[in-house]
């Protein structure tokens, strides 16, 4: 076989290659990661839970930044680019380092098989070995015990919210999803859980294995005031802390996620006050109620299980506008359509549902029918998200509203669209 060249020639590779696109457990990983030799030198934060993973991610990725530190970030799945998964000091790698790293994988890998999220995730892994850096933030793909990333011991595991989501893998309920989760807490390390009614099972794990508990409402709380808050962690107050730059209640669990983890690093990664104030302020992370305000304003939300949609329910509910609601929708099958489109239905005046690409994507028709058996009012079926759009923006007056969700890969096309100006 030649090697690839380019980036894009490694992730056709990798998509082609292995039989399974998730195919979960560590042995492999492990295997690969010991041949390379891959063991990080600085304080890592692994981050899981089913929503708010990415958005914990990019507030510990600014205050470390803001400190000072040199930071590697890991998250996934990418939007436009698969660059965007791999970051150190906040920005992009070019593509020879990317090609450097798959290559370096699959010189040691032999013939030990390697799912696309596994040799990615192991050219992360060696991508910031090289950098010698200060930090590692590093999100679960999927689950947390057989997930790729579970590989390296944290010095730290934050579990944000749990809810319904891949049961196909990780169970069919909140119990044994948090019982997958609460795989990557470690022995003698701190265990930070957000969710504000976990699974017993996630606490029970934490327990049973030994793991520095603290729990959001126990050891973390949260006072707010005017345009400020305040994070206590054990019995060490935060106060003054600004408002997550990305609204909702939920986004204070997870921007406290990210205060108690590196409260619990402090004698490692010591973090002044302005450093975590800026941090917080400046994160964002493209796709989490991401605003383009041109009109018609559009919002751009991956939210896709019922949880996260009801998190942007509840984030339209408090958006004031003279005008129409229009939704856009695309949705994987595997999902719970029903729940991820019930808490937008008495918000949205018209919805625009698109098909999406490959043998997940679920198609317009089946997509109207939940919709339609909901109660909402379906103005067109569309073969993709780009046509959606395009549909959904000529119909829009300049007060109405465009709400784009459902999907990654949703919120990916229309991105394109709105970047290249096709609409």
């Amino acid at each position: 076989m030649s090697v690839p060249q380019t980036l894009a020639d490694w992730l056709g590779l990798l998509e082609a290659r292995h039989a399974r696109a998730i195919d979960l457990g560590l042995d492999r990983v492990k295997a690969v990661r010991a041949r390379m030799r891959l063991a990080p030198r600085c304080p890592v934060i692994t981050v899981g839970g089913t929503n708010g993973k990415g958005s914990t991610c990019a507030y510990l990725e600014a205050i470390l930044l803001e400190a000072g530190y040199r930071v590697g970030c890991y998250t996934s799945p990418h939007l436009l680019d698969y660059r965007e998964r791999v970051r150190i000091d906040g920005s992009l790698l070019d593509e020879a380092r990317h090609v450097a790293a798959f290559a370096a994988v699959e010189a040691a890998r032999g013939d030990t098989p390697l799912t696309y999220f596994e040799q990615g995730t192991l050219a992360a892994l060696w991508l910031f070995q090289a950098a010698e850096l200060d930090a590692l933030v590093l999100e679960v793909g999927l689950g947390g015990r057989l997930d790729a990333v579970n590989v390296i011991d944290p010095d730290c595991a934050v579990v944000t919210a749990v809810d319904l989501d891949h049961q196909e893998y990780l169970g069919d309920t909140r119990e044994a999803i948090g019982r997958e989760k609460a795989g990557i807490f470690r022995a003698g390390r701190p265990a930070v859980v957000t969710d504000p009614d976990p699974p017993a099972s996630l606490i029970e794990h934490a327990r049973h294995c030994g793991a520095g508990l603290l729990r959001l409402g126990h050891e973390i709380g949260i006072e707010t005031g005017e345009g400020a808050w305040t994070c206590r962690v054990q019995d060490q107050p935060y106060p003054a802390l600004p408002m997550p730059s990305l609204p909702g209640r939920f986004q204070l669990h997870n921007a406290a996620a990210a205060v108690a983890a590196l409260h619990v690093l402090r004698g490692r990664l010591p973090v002044p006050m302005q450093a975590l104030r800026s941090g917080l302020a400046r994160a964002h992370p493209p796709g989490r109620f991401q605003v383009l305000p041109d009109p018609p304003m559009t919002i751009l939300d991956v939210a896709h299980n019922p949880q996260s949609a009801r998190a942007l329910a509840g984030n339209l509910a408090r958006l004031s506008t003279p005008g129409r609601r229009i939704a856009v929708l695309g949705v994987l099958r595997d999902k719970d359509v029903a729940g991820v489109v019930q808490p937008l239905l008495p918000l949205i005046d018209a919805w625009h549902a698109a098909a999406l690409p490959g043998p997940r994507g679920l198609s317009a028709q089946a997509l109207a029918e939940v919709l339609q058996a909901g109660g909402g009012r379906v103005a067109g079926m569309h073969p993709d998200v780009a046509q959606a759009l395009i549909a959904a923006r000529d119909s829009a007056g300049p007060a109405d509203i465009i709400i784009v969700f459902g999907s990654f890969l949703t919120v990916a096309a229309a991105l394109t669209l709105l970047r290249n100006g096709q609409s």
